[in-house]
């Protein structure tokens, strides 16, 4: 046979994208398959065997529909994409997840899938059990709390709570991990799958777990009810309220279910019961409904009767299985309870080392330091030592200083005294000269008025002197031998050598007044310079007297 017979052989596939909700697979699918050849291909890829609780989702027209097991993939009306997308979920729930999920990837899936419901707010939680939540879902990624390995802020990049929570709280999100931070430290030595565990049983008891909400009516014009289905019955809510149902019928009270385009009826056990009848918007949502009662309602009978071989096997395997995981785990906690030990044990060995270690440098440096000590005091001993004998010898230079001062302090006194008696004496010399000086300033006073006076007199005579010869000189030339002409002569030099004596007297006076003056200043000068020379030896006494006291 050729290569080109065997590729004609060869089936023609079609591309399929699977979406879980944590990843993503493509398969190729060959044209014939039916949705449970897709459905089985997914749960081997994922090593499920608890398949009755999933599906196969898909998006039409607005609307979200399941794959049917038993009609071909292309046959239905799926989306016309390549690749096909669904989305492999969850479609019915458990009554009691803790003794219905089994493997321990059923339990990741269903953890997965509730906590995306209640983070977009498809289960209603308070605010206080979601934060209970939120730790045990910290717990189940990131192991066991330690404070040096999960600082503040760890946090920041998970999806943990629900929008409403926390727009309904004024918090900041340091303040959300705090308080989720603090239930985490509780958790400590649960596992990943016990803590999903735990998630899902606090979960369970929320009252929109589980329930698929559709609009329905009492009649054909009003859509004014809801319609939920869930593991336990079916149940009516009024359109604003989903958590307390107006009325339940629980799978061992309904006898049938039937349904006609748009119009469902559910029959109860009780034959006198009231038979109820309800509308819904389109043909296809009744057969949604129809689906998913028969599948619930298959699984509630299923939990009342004697578990498969299989299923007591598969049971069995997870009781061995968890028995295996709790010895496990309980190995890993006691090796990780005595890895802290030795870990806590070396470290105080390290710090009972290193404390040793500091105590021997201590006593090192302290022994140095000692040595150090000793060799300085050797050095002050002998520096003492020569001290004391520089000491003792500059006693004796004092002692001979201070005789030499004593005698030097006796002359000083002397000295001082003949100082102060000079000084005395140079007072009463300056007193004399100031009282002398007075005199002699008086004394010239009067002698320049005296002389002023001469002066004004021999003005005055020779002003006379000269009014008598001027009319008497031609009288002189005319009558030369008049005798009374001898007698004016006579007189007139009388007069010149009185005039002539006056003048003597004034020049004599002069330069005795002149004299004096000069006289006086050179005493004046004398005296100044004595003064001085006083003020100098005083002020040598002084400085004589403060070394004086110095030295004592």
């Amino acid at each position: 046979m050729s290569i080109r017979g065997l590729k004609k052989k060869q089936p023609k596939t079609f591309k399929v994208k699977v979406i879980t909700v944590d990843a993503e697979m493509e398969f190729s699918c060959e044209m014939k398959w039916k949705g449970k050849d897709l459905f089985d291909l997914v749960c081997r890829a994922l090593g499920l065997r608890e398949t009755w609780f999933f599906g196969l989702q898909y998006t039409i027209k607005g609307m979200c529909t399941w794959l049917k097991m038993d009609k071909k993939v292309l046959d239905q009306e799926i989306p016309k994409e390549d690749p096909i997308s669904f989305h492999f979920l969850a479609k019915f729930y458990p009554e009691k997840v803790e003794e219905e999920l089994l493997q321990e990837i059923t339990q990741h899936l269903f953890f997965l899938q509730v906590k995306k419901q209640i983070l977009d707010e498809e289960i209603y939680c308070s605010p206080e059990a979601t934060v209970l939540l939120a730790s045990y879902a910290v717990q189940a990624k990131y192991g066991d709390y330690d404070p040096n390995f999960h600082e503040p802020g760890f946090l920041a990049h998970d999806e943990l709570l629900p929008k409403r929570v926390l727009r309904q709280y004024q918090l900041t999100a340091e303040m959300w991990e705090e308080k989720i931070t603090a239930w985490y430290a509780e958790h400590r030595g649960i596992a990943r799958d016990e803590a999903e565990m735990n998630y899902l049983k606090i979960a369970q008891d929320l009252e929109m777990y589980g329930v698929n909400y559709f609009p329905i009516a009492q009649n054909k014009n009003h859509t004014d009810l809801l319609l939920g289905v869930d593991a336990k019955g079916i149940h009516i809510y009024s359109i604003n309220n989903r958590f307390s149902p107006n009325k339940s019928f629980e799978w061992s009270t309904i006898r049938n279910i039937s349904y006609s385009e748009k119009e469902l009826t559910i029959k109860p056990l009780d034959k006198k019961a009231e038979v109820f009848k309800f509308f819904s918007s389109q043909l296809k949502v009744n057969k949604l409904i129809f689906q998913l009662c028969v599948g619930n309602h298959d699984l509630f009978m299923r939990r009342r009767k004697v578990d498969s071989i299989e299923i007591q096997q598969m049971k069995a395997q997870a009781k061995e299985e968890k028995a295996r995981k709790k010895m496990e785990n309980q190995r890993l906690a006691r090796e990780k309870q005595l890895r802290e030990e030795a870990e806590r044990a070396k470290e105080e060995l390290e710090r009972r080392l290193f404390q040793l270690e500091d105590e021997a440098r201590q006593a090192n440096e302290a022994l140095l330091r000692s040595q150090e000590a000793a060799e300085l005091l050797a050095e002050k001993a002998q520096i003492a030592e020569e001290e004391a004998k520089l000491l003792a010898q500059n006693a004796a230079e004092a002692e001979q200083e201070r005789q030499r001062l004593e005698i030097t302090a006796l002359k000083t006194k002397e000295e001082k005294r003949l100082m102060e008696q000079k000084m005395r004496e140079a007072e009463l010399i300056a007193v004399k000269l100031v009282k002398e000086s007075d005199r002699r300033a008086k004394e010239a006073e009067h002698l320049k008025q005296d002389l002023h006076e001469a002066r004004e007199a021999e003005r005055k005579a020779k002003q006379k002197l000269l009014d008598i010869t001027r009319p008497n000189y031609p009288h002189m030339a005319k009558y030369p031998q008049y005798s009374p002409t001898d007698t004016r002569d006579a007189n007139f030099d009388k007069g010149s050598i009185k005039l002539d004596l006056k003048d003597i007297d004034l020049k004599r006076l002069s330069f005795e007044i002149e004299r004096e003056r000069l006289d006086y200043l050179e005493k004046s000068r004398k005296f100044e310079d004595r003064l001085k020379e006083l003020k100098s030896e005083i002020q040598a006494l002084k400085l004589e007297e403060k070394q004086s006291g110095l030295y004592s």
